[in-house]
């Protein structure tokens, strides 16, 4: 194991300590960072890292039990197509689910997105 990854999982644990404790706390985010002299930068971040390790933990373990892919793309098959085709617009609609994100131009069909999420996200 190289000394870089090393580190690296020395400071995700160490990031998931402190994400146990400010859940634990029940404090707000802003509160316990001010406490704790970290900023809320620095938790977002390790916050984002620690679910985007154990996302793929766990697509990499259980990927038919979680329905998690593995980070990467991947074709998503709409059963309808879309009502409309997407606008030449310069916005843009970007939608962030935690397990992906869709961009799409602001003048795509709104139904067209909410299909898109229901096959992306499967109860």
């Amino acid at each position: 194991m190289k000394a870089r990854e090393v580190t690296n999982r020395y400071r995700l644990a160490q990031w998931a300590e402190v994400v146990q404790e400010r859940t634990s706390s029940g404090e707000r985010v802003g509160e316990f960072c001010e406490r704790k002299g970290i900023s809320k930068f620095q938790y977002y971040y390790w916050l984002r890292k620690l679910r985007t390790v154990v996302g793929v933990q766990l697509a990499e373990q259980h990927p038919k039990e979680t329905g998690l892919a593995v980070q990467g793309f991947a074709e998503v098959k709409l059963s309808t197509p879309p009502a409309s085709s997407v606008s030449s617009e310069t916005d843009q609609i970007c939608i962030d689910t935690g397990l992906c994100k869709i961009t799409a131009g602001s003048g795509y069909p709104t139904e067209a997105l909410v299909t898109v999420l229901r096959e992306v996200i499967k109860p």
